[in-house]
């Protein structure tokens, strides 16, 4: 009795680690994909706004790179307000990297979230989902 209550609990303590190696996976895969798509999407509403001259796609990187990880600890220590400390944050690196005032950087982030719905819906259409399972993910 005492060897299988052993081995359960051997078995238990794997299936965890590998369910918590497996979730660790998971977000660090959902990280990098989310930032090379986000790189393009500011790189093309970059093109748009400010032009070629000033939107460089290692700045779009940068942006990207630093907003996604400066946002993610904006919301995750201060919920409430974290959300609008990291949408200013946003709005500082597009300003900075683009070198444009505050109305060219509120033009750069709402073009990049319409190219990035653009770009869900088109990725949602090509994966074969229904657009009625990808409104569900937006609400």
């Amino acid at each position: 009795m005492w060897l299988f209550a052993s081995k359960a609990f051997i078995a238990s303590l794997i299936a965890q680690k590998w369910f918590e190696f497996s979730r660790l996976w998971f977000v660090l895969t959902l990280f990098i994909v989310n930032l090379i798509v986000m790189t393009f999407v500011f790189y093309i509403a970059g093109i748009i706004v400010v032009g070629r001259k000033r939107a460089l796609f290692s700045d779009a990187f940068v942006i990207s790179l630093l907003g996604s990880i400066i946002g993610a600890l904006c919301t995750l220590f201060f919920p409430v307000i974290g959300i609008l400390f990291a949408l200013l944050v946003w709005l500082l690196l597009i300003r900075h990297y683009y070198e444009t005032g505050w109305l060219g950087a509120i033009a750069v982030g709402i073009l990049a979230i319409i190219v990035y719905v653009v770009v869900l819906i088109i990725l949602a259409i090509l994966m074969g989902l229904g657009l009625l399972f990808l409104w569900s993910m937006l609400a």
